[in-house]
């Protein structure tokens, strides 16, 4: 079925499935492979105080992020997450409570994770990072072509595997993804003085993977001169890190991701245009492993399944952390983002259900 007959089918279902909600924007965020245990933990005493991963000059660090009990320690790790979002919306992933979420791809790495993420739909022909341009229809060029949402869409990535994730050539989404610059012939200030330093400072991780500060720096930018309806943010630091062996970089890299989601939540809160209206998702694409396996994830290592959901917005109820036993899956994502709009999203393909606790209330 062509993308064009799914988005009418997606609109005449949202007529049934519509409830009074006052979401009009929705952005969604990721962090890459930010284990569940840093976030509802905090600073992983095993790593943080370990010569192996933990530099020997981060004495700053452990007294910037260790704490006596695991709420301290997540405090000062995730201030916005566990100062705000657990006061005004709802986390979920917290394996210490039975509270479970996890990819149902079975290969636990990014390109298949964010597959599912935006797809729905774990699909095994996608196996490696360097698979070419994603051949399944995402909800991002989905509600790209609904006119209310036409042109309102924008992606934001540090990694440019993005531009193949979500198929930029079929898609026609606007991606600004890993070393590129904007273009246009009216470009802000900002924008110029951005597209000269991400040259300028050091590639510190792999060739197409960006600072998150100044992948930070665009979106806002845009937000502010354009007002998309959508937009994607997704970083890559914590992965970067993770990899290089750096834990204390790494919680460095959380640190700051969460600032930045605070700065932009608090922007948006500022604008009359987004004000009251627009609700956050905030996931990841795959865990990784505990203990030396840390730096590591693939279907070989154990955990790297295990990931987390957030939510806040005008729709969500404020309950906070989830505590009680349960069970979410990456592939529910997407027909979630699609709901808060009031589409119903489809691809082609047998995709995860909405997760109706996140959603109004009926």
């Amino acid at each position: 079925m062509s993308l064009k007959k799914l988005v009418i089918l997606g609109l005449l279902c949202s007529f049934n499935i519509a409830v009074a909600q006052k979401t009009k924007n929705v952005v969604i965020i990721t962090f890459d492979g930010y284990r569940w245990k840093d976030l509802f933990n905090g600073a992983d005493s095993s790593n943080l105080f370990g010569k192996k991963f933990t530099s020997q000059d981060s004495t700053w660090r452990v007294k910037k992020y260790w704490g006596k009990t695991e709420q301290e320690r997540r405090a000062k790790l995730m201030p916005f997450f566990w100062g705000t979002i657990a006061a005004k919306g709802q986390i979920y992933g917290n394996r210490n409570y039975g509270n479970f979420v996890n990819v149902t791809n079975k290969y636990w790495f990014s390109y298949p994770g964010y597959n599912e993420i935006f797809t729905g739909y774990a699909d095994n022909l996608i196996n490696s990072n360097s698979h070419p341009a994603n051949h399944n229809i995402n909800v991002l060029e989905f509600l790209n072509k609904i006119p209310a949402f036409k042109g309102k869409v924008a992606t934001f990535t540090s990694w440019d595997a993005f531009n193949k994730i979500l198929n930029q050539e079929r898609s026609g989404l606007p991606i600004n993804s890993g070393y590129t610059n904007m273009k246009g012939d009216k470009l802000s200030d900002v924008q110029k003085t951005l597209n000269d330093l991400q040259w300028w400072l050091p590639k510190d991780y792999g060739m197409g993977e960006r600072h998150d500060g100044i992948t930070y720096s665009f979106a806002k930018e845009y937000v502010k001169l354009n007002h998309p309806r959508v937009l994607q943010l997704s970083f890559i630091e914590t992965d970067a890190l993770a990899h290089s062996g750096k834990y204390d970089y790494y919680l460095d890299a959380a640190n700051y991701n969460d600032k930045m989601i605070e700065d932009l939540w608090n922007y948006m809160q500022s604008d009359p245009f987004y004000k009251d209206n627009t609700t956050f998702i905030i996931t990841e694409d795959h865990g990784r492993g505990y203990v030396d396996n840390w730096q590591h994830h693939y279907y070989t290592v154990e955990h790297s399944n295990e990931i987390f959901f957030a939510v806040m917005g005008p729709d969500t109820k404020p309950l906070g952390e989830i505590k009680t036993k349960g069970q979410l899956y990456q592939n529910q994502f997407a027909q979630t983002i699609a709901a808060f709009l009031g589409v119903k999203f489809e691809n082609g393909h047998e995709i995860g259900n909405t997760i109706k606790q996140v959603l109004p209330q009926k």
